[in-house]
């Protein structure tokens, strides 16, 4: 009975507070107005922290990957440019390295803020060997300067990431060598090497390398004179002359070539023979030479008789006309 009786206060109350309910609303209208606002804030605040957290970070990491993607598509722009076109285009490599720069300076995780200032001394070292002109020394120290320092930076922030450190000692090794100090970067590339925590990573086989190599580079390379241009004769851009008269009996077997006629006025000689050339019967012999039959021409004074010049020839269809008669005296 005592259950059943507390369950029946209880369900009084609750329907007395729904009836007074909009009483109560209207009496007390103004903090309800208060509380639904700072709920709102509170809500909007959470979905804000919620939308910059994933979404915006999510861009960051994008727009941050394809800044560390960039420079080495920019390494083979600039040789393309300067292949085909002859273009120094060198500043590319610049330009990438001060927008590291700027990543790294707002990269609020220590890991991203190392791989960008790793970057950033590579296109500075890139920027050196890149340029198509001289470079003074004044400008290697500065861009070598400019490199060891972000490569120093790099073992402030990345103290717990072995490979990233490694990559920045290796580095440093590379500056020293640009600079000249080849004791410095042997010592350097000694230390990486010697150093148990860092047998696993990648710096240390190209360490092991460069100790191997560096003595090749620390000659200094001199390229042979490039040989004179050859003088070509005088009489070089002359047409060649003609040695002599071409043998009939030689044909050329070069299709569509015939002969061409010129007209000649022969002295009159008892019992001359002449040879004449039958275009038509050139396929029907070997090698293609003409047939050539004797005719008998009679004495005829002033006659005027058709030769054939071998020396000039005209490109002329095969089935040209044949030979024009020769002038002979009727029998």
């Amino acid at each position: 009975m005592k259950s059943d009786h507390r369950h029946e206060l209880k369900t009084n109350e609750l329907a007395e507070w729904i009836a007074n309910l909009p009483q109560w609303a209207r009496e007390n209208y103004r903090m309800i107005i208060y509380v639904s606002v700072v709920a709102v804030l509170v809500i909007g605040s959470a979905l804000w922290y919620w939308y910059n957290k994933n979404v915006e970070s999510v861009q960051r990491q994008l727009d941050f990957t394809n800044l560390i993607s960039r420079l080495p598509q920019n390494k083979r722009q600039v040789l393309i440019m300067a292949q085909a076109r002859g273009v120094d285009a060198s500043y590319m490599l610049i330009e990438t390295a001060v927008a590291l720069r700027t990543a790294a300076e707002g990269a609020k995780d220590d890991q991203m803020a190392a791989l960008a200032l790793i970057k950033r001394a590579e296109a500075l070292r890139a920027g050196l060997h890149y340029r198509q002109e001289a470079v003074s020394q004044v400008e290697v120290r500065t861009a070598i300067n400019q490199a060891k320092s972000a490569y120093s930076k790099v073992l402030e922030r990345a103290t717990l990431n072995r490979s990233l450190t490694a990559t920045a000692r290796f580095g440093l090794g590379l500056c020293e060598e640009e600079l000249g100090n080849f004791d410095g970067a042997r010592q350097i590339y000694k230390d990486l090497v010697e150093n148990p925590d860092f047998e696993v990573t990648t710096a240390v086989a190209q360490a092991k390398q460069r100790l191997e190599t560096m003595s090749d580079y620390q000659q200094k390379v001199v390229f042979k004179a490039s040989p004179r241009p050859r003088r070509l004769p005088a009489d070089f851009l002359k047409p060649p002359s003609q040695l002599g008269p071409v043998d009939v009996n030689l044909w050329p077997a070069a299709p569509n070539r015939a002969p061409r006629i010129l007209d000649y006025n022969v002295k009159p000689e008892p019992n001359f023979v002449f040879r004449v050339l039958d275009v038509n019967q050139r396929i029907q012999t070997p090698n293609r030479a003409p047939v050539v039959p004797d005719i008998n021409v009679g004495l005829e004074p002033n006659s005027v008789f058709e030769a054939v010049d071998i020396n000039q020839w005209l490109e002329t269809p095969i089935d040209v006309p044949g030979v024009p008669d020769i002038n002979v005296p009727s029998k």
